[in-house]
């Protein structure tokens, strides 16, 4: 390996990310006439971290590309899904379903876990910004606290969990949108002056670019708030507080006493932006002290990753599994309405909604049949709105 340490696709698809037990166990399979042995495994997980009780599925269609040409056939959540470790009584419910021969996919478990337990933790804590920030705008800022290569499956990970917006430039080329981002420090530093730095932004960046000036690099933060917004004369449509947490004392009452001096000098338009060390309880809190907006970075970028894992219960159509899981291929029957979720045998009748009695519909879908992609892949601003409205029926939500 030379350059970035970084894996290829081909490398991802022919197993060489793997653990190398798998190769072994495909070894021994193939030593012993069992090539050819079925199962079925499911993927499931026992917590979600936080304990908030719920999280949001990402990195299907990521599986879907590991898969596609592998003969095997993959049942999956929809992407943007949210889901719980078990259902109503607290069965556990499995979030997607591997079916074939053993021997052709078990060297693939070792990328599949890790492209659903490291993005959905991501879309998870997207998903609680999300809530946290109401209707007010969230940017994920989270890119240069993780390794590079990863830098556009985090940046989707975070938008399909309910983030407005991503920084770096690849992350929004995969979501399909504008990059969106402000100024940095040094662009002060090099100018050594504020004013100098916000009119040569102005003046060089076309009008698709808001004028957002970050105002806390010298100087008191309403005094360069002020100074920016006559600066700019009428063409500054907000500022950015990244103050350090050595220099943030109060910070909502930081946000309060700019937003009174902006307002007091008819720049009532302005909006104020922070970030800066962001968590969900601290975009509600600043919030409610009168921040416009957020970027949010490492609190979403470096999530910890739910601990999914894929566990065989099933061999040769026959219930099998290890303790501490349940046996036989299953099927997790949703209610639209409650979001309540009932885990069944895969051949059962679809159940009432054990909440509100109202109908229910299978969580488990086709994705992947006899190595073909058969299921949906829904573009990432699709996803996110999947998100979104089963966040608004979330309790609380």
């Amino acid at each position: 390996m030379s350059g970035f340490h970084v894996a290829s696709e081909e490398d991802i698809k022919s197993g060489r990310t793997t653990d190398v037990y798998f190769k072994r166990t495909r070894r021994v399979l193939e030593a012993k006439g069992m090539t050819g042995v079925r199962v079925a495994a499911e993927v499931t997980t026992s917590s979600i971290p936080g304990g908030s009780g719920w999280g949001v599925l990402a990195g299907v269609e990521e599986a879907a590309r590991l898969f596609e040409g592998v003969p095997v056939n993959v049942y999956s959540m929809p992407e943007g899904s949210v889901f719980r470790p078990g259902d109503h009584r607290g069965m556990r419910a499995p979030v997607m379903v591997v079916e074939g021969a053993y021997y052709d996919f078990c060297e693939l478990e070792t990328p599949l876990i890790g492209f659903l337990c490291q993005e959905s933790g991501v879309a998870s804590r997207a998903a609680a910004v999300r809530l946290a920030a109401g209707d007010k705008p969230v940017v994920a800022f989270g890119a240069r606290r993780a390794h590079p290569a990863l830098a556009p499956a985090l940046d989707r990970a975070a938008f399909i969990g309910g983030l407005d917006g991503v920084s770096t430039i690849l992350g929004a080329e995969a979501i399909g949108e504008e990059p969106m981002g402000t100024m940095p420090h040094s662009l002060m530093i090099v100018f050594e002056d504020q004013v100098k730095a916000w009119k040569a932004y102005d003046e060089t960046l076309g009008e698709e670019v808001p004028r957002v000036a970050l105002v806390d690099t010298y100087w008191d933060e309403k005094v360069e708030a002020v100074r920016a917004a006559e600066a700019l004369e009428g063409r500054l449509s907000g500022v950015r507080l990244d103050t350090p947490s050595s220099r943030r004392g109060e910070f909502p009452t930081i946000i309060r006493e700019v937003r009174w001096e902006l307002d007091l000098r008819g720049f009532e338009d302005v909006g104020i932006f922070v970030s800066g060390g962001l968590d969900a309880e601290a975009v509600t809190r600043l919030g409610e002290a009168g921040a416009d907006g957020f970027g949010v970075g490492t609190w979403v970028s470096c999530a910890p990753p739910v601990d999914f894992a894929l566990d065989i219960v099933e061999v040769e159509g026959k219930p099998a599994a290890k303790r501490g899981k349940l046996g036989g291929k299953k099927q997790v029957w949703r209610c639209h309405d409650c979001l309540v979720d009932t885990v069944l045998r895969y051949e059962d009748d679809a159940p009432a909604c054990p909440r509100c009695g109202g109908e229910t519909e299978a969580m488990l879908r086709p994705l992947i049949e006899a190595g073909e992609i058969v299921g949906e892949l829904p573009e990432p601003r699709a996803i996110r709105e999947h998100t979104l409205g089963q966040l608004g029926r979330l309790p609380g939500g």
